[in-house]
Parts: structure tokens; C-alpha cells; sequence
């Protein structure tokens, strides 16, 4: 048996499953941010007893990554540039996604032929060692075409691990690809994410020594193939879709479905992505997740900030759009499921109603998400007041926020992902309409009536109640899911995408996708609307997730398209962790740094040779060595490797051929090494 895993930002799955007979079992349970293994433990507990020795394998995939990033939840990382200029902060957002963590330039890094540019300024490292190590929870190292030597990222790397116990990434190891700044941005995001993984496959850990499981544990890529839970902890970027990957895999096996958009709709976010002739669409760019265009390739997947848990919010301006509401990006606890867990906020909730005076923050909660992985020395003074204040429980924010000075340090924690507000979500609306009930209902109502009753004061929401408003939040969910899949479409079809200074392409899709019957209530002429704009979609929908039987049979109608709703959609994820083989890849470049010398750039090492086919033999070996080394590590038996060579060939005015360049590429394939 195969034990399937997925961790999600609201729930996390569990799938045994055989090759023989597929799905055998499946469970739910919450996933618990401050303790992952209780929430693993939870819903494996659910599907097996004591049949621990009978795995095989485990197998996870996990959207914390990709919710990390969308929500800009992060863990502090010191950045050291080496041979880059300050412009590179300007260039593919790297300056916007450093935000406030400390960078850091260093002389060194070397030209496009691997040659050094300029000595390596190791004194300079020591002092960024120094004064950032301990403030930080991970470092990463991005030198200038360190692709093509790696030598001065491999010397900083070294002296960081001799000098502290932090993780060290090194740019180098996650892409091949020329573009600086976008892979120092990846190794960013890498160095910011290993946090979240290593308390994921600890969390696991624990799961295994209880159920007296000793199978290998591999983790889903976000280009859906697998890689074990070793190589993951040193690359967890890799992991970056990685739920939205499986979730592709799983909907593929679940409905056998071969050309058409698979939608992954979970608490926080919503992912999308497409199938042709039964194979998922990659991103030849790489993966784009929170509007960060990393060098990782993965499952080309549209991700937004759409969930069943989504912060439900007035916003400033509807003009256009025929509602005051949005929803998310950010994630919310829903009030449903707190006033489940903690009886006493629906005290709270009842005392905040029955007061006269309307509290600026009524209905709206805090509570701490997971623990702190840096010294408490890493807050400053107020955010460690509100994190001692946090200890027992979720605290009211009109009770958090008396003092003005307190709203700037619990949104810095909030920016952390250590606390999350907790608030009115499509979830809580969910459970007013009795479209869903596995929570506390009372708890939705009460936060609907104190939302209506800070919009009313300012002329909002006027005559509407409690059940008008959850009907509101339902439909301006299915209207803005909907418009992701369009998006989506738009992105496939090279078509511009509407901006908001486009306000009639705007309106119009808003008129498509809205419930004409619900927009004319109170209509008494009889009349039809004056325009009934459709939108028809060319291909059939998968949806999976645990909102999406809620929403999606909406949503499809009003696309004019099938819905494919397979049974254990649901945990889709979980059940595409086991269905994945091992794929890795090594590159190997071929420069020419003059007429008759050829150059093989391989990490650290670069060997010349004076004969063109020389170099490609020898790059071809290394190449295919690597490559099944690589996936020999990755956790792959049965494995076989492809070698393909592309060339860069110009034709001069005399009509010669001169070489510019050859990338030698090795493809490693295997599948998961099975326990016994």
C-alpha cells in the first residue's frame, strides 16, 4: 500500500491507495500550523490502524509553499549578491520581494565564460555573518554567472557553515538558466521556505515512528514528479506548486479526463491549471507564483488569492463591479470554525453585539498560526507583547488594538505568518446557507451581524441581513472564481487581460458571470435585462478541493461549460503525491571563448578542449553520470536517462558557421524506490 499525504494551508488529506485498486480510504482533518504532526497524525489515524509494516512508500505534497508566498508569510533571510550591481534590485521585482530582510553586495562573481571578474571579498562575508546571522533564519547566495563557475557561491556557502548553523542556498543548484536576478530571487524564496519544510517532514517524522512506518518519503515537485524528502529539505523551492501539481496528477487519474482546465480550490488559494492530450501544460518560463517569476519549471499553474477562508472585506470602491464586497487575497480563520475550537469567542462575539457603541474591529479575532522559528530576541518589543498575549488563545482585536502603537507590530507578525486575523469568510457564508455544516453556524451569524453593522453605520449594506449578505459573499465568490478561469484562458489565448482602467471589458465579463435573476430581484415590469452578456468556455472543467462542490457547479453553468466532479476530488492531491515517478535533469553548457577552444561549464569545474566534438563527449558523459546520480538520490530505481543537445549556430557574411554555444541536457526518469 501507498500512504498519500497532502498539506494544505486549511486541511490536511491523507490517501491509502494501490497500484491494483486505487483509492482504498480517505480522510480530512485541520491542518494545525503550530504543530503539523497533529494534524497529519489526525488524518492518517483515520484511515489505518496498525497496518504501518504494510506501506510501501509515503508520499506528500503541500501548498504551504505556494501560500507562503502568496500571503507574503515569510521567515527572515539574509541575501549576499556577489559581482552584482545595486541596479539588480530594480530587475524582476528582486528588490520588492527582499522587502525589509537584509541584503547585502560582495566584490567577486565572474564572466559569461566563467572567468573571474574579481576577487572574492571573503572579509566581507564574515561581517555580513556577523551582523545578519543572528537575526535570521536561513541564508542564500547568488553570484554573477555563477552558472557558469560556481567556485566563489561555493566559497561563501562554506564559510557561512563553518561560522553558524543556518541553511545555505546557493543559486547555482536550483537553475541553469541566465537571468541574475530572477535566480537570485530564487534562491531567496528557496532560503525563506526551508523553514516550512523542515517542519513539515519533522511533522511527518513523528507520523512514521508512531504508526511504525519505515517506507521512504518523497515529496511532490511542482512540476508533479517526485523527489525524496532529503533533496526537498535542500531544495524546497522546488516544492513551489507542489499541491497545485499533485492536485493535476490526482484530477488526471481521478477523471480521465485528457483536455481541460483543472481547478484546485482550497482555504487560501486557487490554482489552475490546463491539460492537453492528457498532459499537464509546463511553464517553459517558470513557475509565477504571488507575482514572483521564479526559475523553477513546474506545472504552468495560475494561482490567486481565492479560498473557502478568504478575508471577506468592504472595499473603498465597487464602481463597475456591482458589489461593495471582496475577497481575499489574504486568508482569515473563519469565525465559524474558531467559535468551534474556542466556545468562548462566541461569548465574545454576543457581548460586542449587544453593545451600543460599535467596536472599530467588532467580529475580527487574532491568534497565533504556528511558533516562532528564530530567537524571540527576532521581535521587537510590542510584537512580543501581543505574542505573549496570544498564549492562551485568540484575543479580540478591539481588546489587541486599543493602542494605536499595537497595529503596526501585529501586522508585521501577521506579515511573518506567525498570527492570523480571524474574520468573516466564504466559509462562515457557507455555513448560513446551510451549504456546509462541519463548523459552528451560530458563530458565522453573529460575525455577519456585527459585519452589517460597521456597513450600515457608513451607509452600506442597507436593509440587507445576515443571510441577505452570506448570499452576497456566495455569489461575488462564483463571480470572482470565475474570472481566475478567464484569466486564465486569456493568458493560453495571448489575450490582453482586463486592467482596471478598462472598465467596460470589466463590466462586461462582471455582467456574465453575475446570477441575472439574483441582479433583477425587485424587477415588477416583467422585463428582461437590457443586456445578457455570455461567456462560453472551450474546454470542460475538473474541479477538486474541499469548496469546490460548493461553488463550481455554479461557476461551470455560468461559463457554458461541463463539469467534471470526481469522486474524492477533494483529497485530489493526496491522491496524485503517489502517483508520480522521478524526474531530474543536469544541464551542461558548451561556450567558446575563442576560434578552436571549446569550454564545459559544470558547477566548480570547467575543462577546455580544442575539439568541438571532444567537449560534447565529454559533457554527454558528465551529463548522463550527474543525471542519474541525481535521481538515483532523488529516491528512483529503474532508471533511464536521455541526452539531448541543442546548439547555438550562427552563419557569418561569408557564409561560414561559427559556434556560439551547445547545451547538453540529461533526462533521468525512474520510479519511486518501493519498500520491500
Amino acid at each position: 500500500m501507498l500512504l498519500g499525504i497532502d498539506t494544505g494551508g486549511t486541511y490536511t488529506d491523507a490517501v491509502l491507495f494501490t497500484e491494483e485498486d486505487g483509492v482504498l480510504r480517505t480522510a480530512k482533518s485541520l491542518t494545525t500550523k503550530h504543530d503539523l504532526s497533529i494534524g497529519i497524525c489526525d488524518a492518517v489515524n483515520r484511515i489505518m490502524d496498525r497496518e504501518g509494516d504494510q506501506i510501501r512508500m509515503v508520499s506528500l505534497s503541500t501548498t504551504l509553499a505556494t501560500n507562503a508566498i502568496v500571503e507574503a508569510h515569510d521567515s527572515p533571510v539574509c541575501l549576499i549578491m556577489i559581482g552584482y550591481d545595486k541596479g539588480s534590485l530594480e530587475r524582476s521585482n528582486l528588490g520588492t520581494a527582499i522587502g525589509k530582510n537584509p541584503y547585502v553586495f560582495i566584490d567577486g562573481g565572474h564572466t559569461p565564460l566563467g572567468d573571474e571578474q574579481s576577487p572574492l571579498d571573503l572579509d566581507a562575508v564574515q561581517q555580513a555573518i556577523d551582523e545578519h546571522a543572528p537575526h535570521v533564519s536561513a541564508f542564500a547566495v547568488a553570484g554573477y554567472f555563477s552558472v557558469r563557475n560556481a567556485s566563489h557561491e561555493e566559497a561563501v556557502r562554506n564559510l557561512i557553515l563553518e561560522k553558524t548553523d543556518r541553511p545555505v542556498t546557493c543559486a547555482h543548484e536550483l537553475s541553469s538558466g541566465l537571468d541574475a536576478p530572477r535566480r537570485a530571487l530564487t534562491a531567496f524564496l528557496n532560503a525563506q521556505l526551508i523553514p516550512q519544510l523542515h517542519q513539515l517532514i519533522h511533522s511527518v517524522d513523528i507520523m512514521l515512528q508512531e504508526k511504525g512506518i519505515k517506507a521512504p518519503v518523497m515529496v511532490v515537485k511542482g512540476d508533479g514528479s517526485l523527489i525524496s524528502a532529503q533533496t526537498a529539505l535542500e531544495r524546497p523551492v522546488e516544492t513551489i506548486l507542489s499541491g497545485p501539481a499533485a492536485s493535476v496528477v490526482g484530477a488526471k487519474y481521478l477523471s480521465g479526463a485528457s483536455d481541460v482546465f483543472v481547478v484546485d480550490m482550497g482555504g487560501t488559494t486557487t490554482d489552475i491549471a490546463i491539460l492537453m492530450d492528457g498532459e499537464p501544460k509546463l511553464s517553459e518560463e517558470g513557475a509565477n507564483v504571488g507575482g514572483w517569476r521564479t526559475m523553477v519549471k513546474a506545472v504552468a499553474v495560475s494561482t490567486y488569492g481565492l479560498g473557502g477562508d478568504s478575508e471577506v472585506a468592504l472595499k473603498a470602491s465597487h464602481k463597475g463591479t456591482g458589489t461593495p464586497l471582496g475577497i481575499g487575497p489574504r486568508r482569515a480563520y473563519p469565525i465559524s470554525l474558531l467559535t468551534q475550537q474556542h466556545p468562548s469567542v462566541l461569548d465574545e462575539l454576543q457581548q460586542q453585539l449587544r453593545k451600543e457603541r460599535i467596536g472599530e474591529y467588532d467580529g475580527r479575532f487574532a491568534l497565533k498560526l504556528r511558533e516562532l522559528n528564530t530567537a524571540l530576541t527576532s521581535l521587537s518589543r510590542l510584537e512580543l507583547e501581543i505574542w505573549e498575549s496570544l498564549a492562551d488563545g485568540p484575543v479580540a482585536l478591539n481588546s489587541l488594538l486599543e493602542r494605536p502603537a499595537m497595529a503596526g507590530p501585529l501586522q508585521r507578525l501577521i506579515d511573518r505568518g506567525l498570527v492570523i486575523n480571524a474574520g468573516l469568510t466564504p466559509s462562515d457564508s457557507s455555513h448560513i446557507l446551510n451549504k456546509q455544516n462541519n463548523w459552528t453556524r451560530d458563530g458565522a451569524l453573529l460575525c455577519a451581524q456585527l459585519f452589517l453593522r460597521q456597513a450600515q453605520r457608513d451607509n452600506h449594506l442597507l436593509g440587507v441581513t445576515p443571510e441577505d449578505l452570506a448570499e452576497m459573499i456566495y455569489q461575488q465568490t462564483v463571480v470572482q472564481a470565475g474570472k481566475t478561469i478567464l484569466d486564465t484562458a486569456f493568458i493560453e489565448e495571448n489575450i490582453p487581460q482586463m486592467t482596471n482602467s478598462q472598465s467596460l471589458g470589466l463590466a462586461l465579463l462582471d455582467n456574465a458571470l453575475r446570477n441575472k435573476a439574483d441582479s433583477h430581484k425587485g424587477d415588477t415590469k416583467g422585463t428582461s435585462p437590457l443586456l445578457d452578456f455570455t461567456v462560453k468556455l472551450g474546454r470542460g472543467i475538473v474541479a477538486t478541493g474541499a469548496p469546490s462542490a460548493i461553488y463550481y457547479p455554479e461557476i461551470t453553468a455560468r461559463l457554458n461549460t461541463e463539469l467534471n466532479l470526481p469522486e474524492n476530488a477533494d483529497v485530489s492531491n493526496a491522491v496524485g503525491a503517489v502517483c508520480g515517478g522521478v524526474v531530474q535533469k543536469y544541464t551542461v553548457l558548451i561556450s567558446s571563448p575563442e576560434k578552436g577552444r571549446f569550454r564545459t561549464h559544470m558547477g566548480t569545474e570547467q575543462k577546455n578542449f580544442t575539439v568541438a566534438q571532444d567537449a560534447i563527449d565529454y559533457a554527454k558523459s558528465h551529463a548522463e553520470e550527474k543525471a542519474y546520480q541525481m535521481a538515483a538520490e532523488s529516491g528512483a530505481t529503474d532508471i533511464i536517462v536521455e541526452v539531448d543537445q541543442f546548439d547555438k549556430i550562427i552563419t557569418d557574411a561569408g557564409g561560414d558557421q561559427l559556434f556560439i554555444e551547445s547545451s547538453i541536457i540529461a533526462t533521468a526518469k525512474g520510479r519511486p524506490v518501493l519498500m520491500g
